[in-house]
């Protein structure tokens, strides 16, 4: 080995005062850069996992939003539906409310208008009988040439027009 070191001109101390200034190197870059920069990075990555990870919840909860907005909107759609039928059914039932009050309108127009119609009548058969007693009563002074009394004249007419 000897040979070796006088061939290759190795000096011991040498070697460990390179050791020893490698080691302080080593160790100044080590503490003050290595160390920080290893920090900071073990630092970033946990950032990057906590994005990632709140990434994949919000993803979650962008889906689950999705569903129920899908649902928001059935329920909204189910409601109006409702709302449009029990309309439809409201209005159709005032539509035949209104139908039948105006069928009993008619009904009582209808039946006033009946009694008008017939008092009408009675009144012309009461006017037309007390012209007819009239003219009877006329043709009967012409015919028999004397004056009826009114006692006469009703009895007269009565029989005349039964």
């Amino acid at each position: 080995m000897e040979t070796i070191v006088s061939t290759f001109h190795v000096d011991y101390k040498l070697i460990i005062a390179q050791f020893v200034n490698f080691a302080i190197v080593f160790s100044i870059l080590y503490f003050l850069i290595f160390k920080p920069i290893i920090k900071s990075m073990s630092d970033r990555g946990e950032i990057i996992a906590k994005s990632l990870k709140n990434a994949d919840e919000i993803e979650k909860k962008l889906a689950s939003s999705d569903d129920e907005s899908r649902q928001i909107i059935l329920s909204a759609k189910k409601q109006s539906n409702a709302i449009v039928f029990e309309a439809v059914a409201a209005g159709e039932a005032k539509r035949k409310e209104l139908i039948s009050k105006a069928k009993e309108d008619i009904a009582l127009i209808i039946d006033e208008e009946k009694k008008n119609i017939a008092r009408d009548k009675n009144e012309a058969l009461k006017e037309i009988k007390k012209e007819a007693a009239d003219m009877i009563i006329a043709t009967a002074e012409k015919v028999f040439g004397e004056n009826i009394d009114a006692i006469k004249d009703r009895d007269f007419v009565k029989r005349m027009i039964s």
